[in-house]
């Protein structure tokens, strides 16, 4: 009875800490937002999806394969990916990309291809979860580089 108690409690908080931190962001809305903070954070996830990826690599070649430290790079760039795809989502698109007025064919546009980069980063982080292809590391620096671009054009810096 004791061990199955412990074993619960032990996922129970397992999933508790899973949940709690997959959440970029709040939905207060509180108004307190550091975009710039958040597009350095996706840089610096794909920057560890990418050393995962190279470390996977490294270690399948080596004879014996380390599989717990294998497993330990696999599941690193998993959570790496996936707190990308929760920055685009839960931070960028529900809360800071706002709807452009019917009436502005520019502001249409921008919105239009704000949400098309935000959409190709997060699909991006799901294809790096699949496989240790560097080119989709490669393809998430440009689309947030180009988000970026877009996404800061005419905005002033926070200092």
């Amino acid at each position: 009875m004791y061990k199955k108690l412990k074993i619960f409690i032990t996922v129970f908080l397992m999933v508790f800490a899973i949940h709690s931190s997959a959440y970029a962001h709040c939905e207060i809305p509180c108004g307190i937002y550091n975009d710039q903070q958040r597009v350095e954070m996706i840089k610096e996830h794909i920057t560890t999806v990418e050393k995962s990826m190279k470390m996977i690599n490294q270690l399948s070649k080596e004879s014996p394969v380390d599989y717990n430290q294998l497993i330990r790079w696999v599941d690193n760039k998993e959570a790496h990916a996936i707190k990308i795809q929760d920055i685009v989502f839960q931070y960028f698109m529900t809360q800071r990309i706002k709807p452009a007025e019917a009436n502005s064919k520019t502001l249409q546009d921008k919105y239009s291809r704000e949400l098309q980069l935000l959409h190709q980063l997060a699909r991006e982080a799901m294809k790096s979860k699949q496989t240790t292809s560097l080119s989709h590391v490669q393809n998430m620096r440009d689309l947030i580089k180009s988000f970026s671009l877009i996404y800061f054009e005419n905005k002033k810096p926070r200092l």
